[in-house]
């Protein structure tokens, strides 16, 4: 079900994405959105100064979660997005990812599989190592999360500094799979994370 107040925004977001898929230019994506009307999310959306530490603005998206208009608009957003690039399942980033990722794989008919932090999956798994400003962390996914040769869209709601994303990218490749693209509700663009994600399609709706 799409809630009413989004109805008119979804047609649309659904005209340029035919708009888009008419076009082999991918390039034109970036136009595309910039033609959208803005999405509720971005209304929603709120700084938090100083968290998780002094000096930091936080963008969170809980408002956007708690409206359920909003929510949807977003979740169609993005599964228009991943729907372009042809998955054969989807990867969500722990843990916001996961918020994301379950819908648009119900959408598309597609698996989804988690990239979760170090210690927090059951089964046989891989891991990889990527850095922080002070240290590295470590993510990890199960052995059979992705079957070689299948194509992986991984989602996550923010893309910052491109770290987790990047060893995401990682672990698909290590099991032999492609990355299709990445899906972002927002993305930090002062942070340049994308240069960590070349080569890859990357799409975020909300970009500061």
């Amino acid at each position: 079900m799409v809630f009413e107040p989004v109805q008119n925004g979804l047609a649309n977001f659904s005209r340029c994405f035919v708009a888009f898929t008419t076009t082999s230019d991918q390039s034109a994506w970036a136009g595309i959105f910039s033609a959208m009307p803005e999405l509720i999310a971005q209304t929603l959306i709120r700084d938090v100064p100083d968290f998780p530490k002094p000096g930091i603005v936080f963008k969170d998206i809980t408002p956007v979660l708690m409206h359920p208009a909003a929510f949807e608009e977003s979740v169609e957003a993005l599964a228009a997005v991943a729907r372009i690039h042809q998955p054969d399942v989807i990867i969500g980033i722990e843990s916001r990812g996961f918020i994301f990722g379950t819908p648009i794989a119900l959408r598309l008919g597609v698996p989804f599989a988690m990239a979760r932090k170090l210690g927090k999956l059951p089964y046989d798994r891989i891991s990889e190592e990527y850095a922080l400003e002070y240290g590295t962390n470590t993510i990890e996914m199960h052995v059979d999360a992705v079957d070689p040769g299948q194509r992986a869209f991984i989602i996550d709601d923010l893309l910052a500094t491109g770290g987790t994303a990047a060893a995401s990218a990682r672990l698909v490749e290590r099991l032999n799979g492609h990355v299709a693209g990445f899906g972002f509700l927002v993305e930090l663009g002062f942070l340049n994370g994308r240069e960590k994600l070349l080569g890859y399609p990357v799409e975020a709706l909300i970009s500061y």
